[in-house]
């Protein structure tokens, strides 16, 4: 079975959702959980893709622009690496299937230094559908790219948060009246 579209699960691990991660939207992110899940499920379920871009970091990494910005988070092989509550026991229990994959990115965008352009033009995915967090940060930069490079957007509402309401807010009005994204 083919489909073209894809949902991305941007970001959802322990330092940007759980209470004690290092950059962490705290509640907001955590009530987005069944939501991610939902998707997630019906999604895998109908044959689509379901990709899973995550930040990585090496900690005081002189190169990186983030370093300046925020506190260490995402290191790789670390606590606050792995996937949030129940997404990462999901995905382990899917690592299997084809249509779901999880990768590194380094930037804000999960078309920045990667090779998801590529793929999701191999396998004719011309929609893409938006969870995850930060709404202002890295969903943001992710629904930029791939409005400029001529992808569908469907951003789940429900499904994303950040730590800052105001940018929240601000970026799903921009998704809809700026790039013309269906906003659910």
């Amino acid at each position: 079975m083919s489909s073209n579209q894809a949902l991305l699960i941007i970001d959802y691990t322990n330092d940007f959702v759980a209470d004690k991660g290092a950059l962490t939207c705290g509640k907001p992110g955590q009530i987005i959980e069944p939501k991610i899940l939902e998707l997630a499920e019906k999604m895998r379920q109908n044959g689509d893709w379901v990709w899973l871009p995550t930040d990585v970091h090496k900690p005081n990494d002189p190169y990186h622009p983030e370093t300046k910005l925020f506190p260490t988070h995402n290191v790789q092989g670390t606590w606050g690496r792995q996937l949030y509550g129940e997404l990462k026991p999901w995905f382990e229990n899917h690592n299997d299937n084809e249509q779901v994959k999880l990768f590194d990115k380094t930037r804000y965008s999960a078309f920045a230094g990667t090779d998801l352009d590529l793929r999701l033009r191999e396998r004719n995915i011309d929609t893409l559908h938006l969870v995850g967090v930060c709404t202002d940060i890295c969903v943001l930069h992710t629904a930029i790219d791939a409005y400029n490079l001529n992808y569908k957007l469907v951003i789940h509402e429900q499904g994303v948060a950040s730590f800052n309401q105001a940018g929240h807010e601000w970026a799903l009005s921009h998704f809809k009246n700026s790039l013309g994204a269906d906003v659910r």
